[in-house]
């Protein structure tokens, strides 16, 4: 049967309709290294902004390696034009990736055409994602070191305030004569594992107002002060092992079993553990715990922090398209604007309004330690910061073993000036 030329026209001009229509769709095309519990986050995450914009744009999702596998496929892929439309990142590794070309810039016209800007983030983190002023990523949360407690063993000892926190522990002194007073009957006063000591050391140098580096005036360390500092802040973690407040030697799996177990008050690790203790005592597994900012060992607030955050890679020899800009600037808008759900896996949202709703301030215990955000201190602004790069390895090669004897704290940190200074 033959059909009529009104027929027809009406389906060509159905046809035509719906030829637009899956035009018009922009495939967002995404890598992330995001592995066990963070990864099923950012999954349904993705799922979610994808039933959420059905026909306008679909994020296609691919996870990585983590660490060095990860950035050297996205610099290689940027390089070759085969690289995704959007990319998570450490700011902490900004300007290596800037160095190396890998980034685009993210403008501020890209920005507000999300209906977002810097003034949305906390400034440490909008900060760390700039080089020389210029934007390569936006924020999605800031990590960082914290202090859990066993709430149990700190109400015997009278150190829970009227707040249901932990009171009296500012101070170095002060801070030293609790952990002393923990250390008796086969127990430690602090766990700690050893492979992550630096972090506490950085963090107790940030705490002393330190520069870590000033390209200006001479790179890592530049003044007897600073190196002074850090000699410092090596000396209070290596006497807490000493002093048998922590093991000498602890891998994270034991530091943490010591904590779990009762055998500590105290546990020093990054809020990527909350989900850990908050399955355990859902249990039944785990006393009262709980988690807060690190201590004000010295004159400031401070903590190592770093953040997982947004980038748009410069595929080489690509010509920018508007159209998929603009989605992926919509993509980077939602899941800031959407992630409380990620603050579940102990991150801080570095969307000040999540930050700041209603329903983070009631999400426990990661609203006790949120204001790590806005004294966080940041690996330096150089190539060698990150993970998986070289600051990474002169933590370990030097600081770490000085905590434990195997360097003298002083020569530890006039090495790993050195060490670096020579990289550069």
């Amino acid at each position: 049967m033959r059909l009529s030329l009104k027929r027809l026209a009406l389906v060509s001009t159905a046809l035509m309709a719906l030829t637009s229509a899956a035009a018009a769709q922009q495939t967002v095309v995404w890598w992330d290294f995001l592995a066990g519990g963070d990864g099923v986050r950012m999954k349904a995450l993705i799922d979610g902004f994808n039933a959420e914009h059905q026909g306008e744009i679909e994020i296609q999702g691919t996870t990585l390696e983590w660490g060095t596998p990860f950035y050297t496929k996205l610099q290689t892929s940027s390089a070759i034009g085969e690289g995704p439309d959007i990319a998570t990142y450490h700011l902490s590794r900004i300007p290596l990736a800037v160095d190396s070309g890998t980034l685009s810039e993210i403008t501020d016209e890209d920005l507000s055409g999300a209906g977002i800007s810097d003034a949305d983030f906390t400034q440490a983190a909008s900060d760390a994602g700039k080089v020389d002023g210029t934007r390569y990523a936006v924020p999605f949360d800031q990590h960082g070191l914290i202090l859990y407690y066993n709430k149990d063993m700190l109400t015997e000892a009278g150190l829970i305030g009227d707040d249901g926190l932990p009171a009296g522990l500012d101070g170095l002194e002060n801070f030293n004569k609790i952990l002393a007073d923990f250390t008796k009957d086969g127990k430690y006063g602090i766990s700690t594992p050893t492979g992550d000591r630096y972090r506490t050391i950085y963090s107790l140098f940030g705490q002393q107002g330190g520069t870590m580096f000033d390209e200006a005036a001479g790179g890592f360390f530049p003044t007897d002060e600073d190196l002074a500092k850090l000699t410092s802040s090596i000396e209070v973690v290596k006497g807490w092992v000493d002093s048998g407040y922590t093991p000498v030697q602890v891998e994270s799996p034991a530091a943490l079993a010591l904590f779990t177990s009762g055998q500590s008050p105290f546990f020093i690790m990054g809020n990527w553990e909350i989900p850990t203790f908050v399955d355990l005592h859902a249990k039944g597994e785990l006393f009262e715990w709980g988690a807060v900012e690190l201590p004000t060992l010295f004159e400031n607030k401070a903590a190592w922090s770093d953040s997982h955050a947004f980038v748009v890679p410069a595929n080489s020899g690509k010509e920018v398209d508007a159209d998929k800009r603009a989605a992926v600037m919509k993509v980077i808008a939602w899941m800031d604007q959407h992630s409380l759900d990620w603050a579940g896996a102990g991150h801080i949202p570095a969307f000040n309004a999540v930050r700041e709703s209603a329903e983070f301030q009631a999400l426990k215990p990661q609203s006790d330690y949120a204001g790590f955000a806005d004294t966080a201190v940041f690996d330096p602004r150089t190539i060698l910061a990150g993970p998986a790069a070289p600051l990474g390895d002169a933590w370990s090669n030097f600081i770490n073993p000085a905590t434990t004897g195997e360097i003298e704290p002083a020569d530890a940190a006039a090495q790993m000036r050195d060490d670096l200074n020579g990289q550069l």
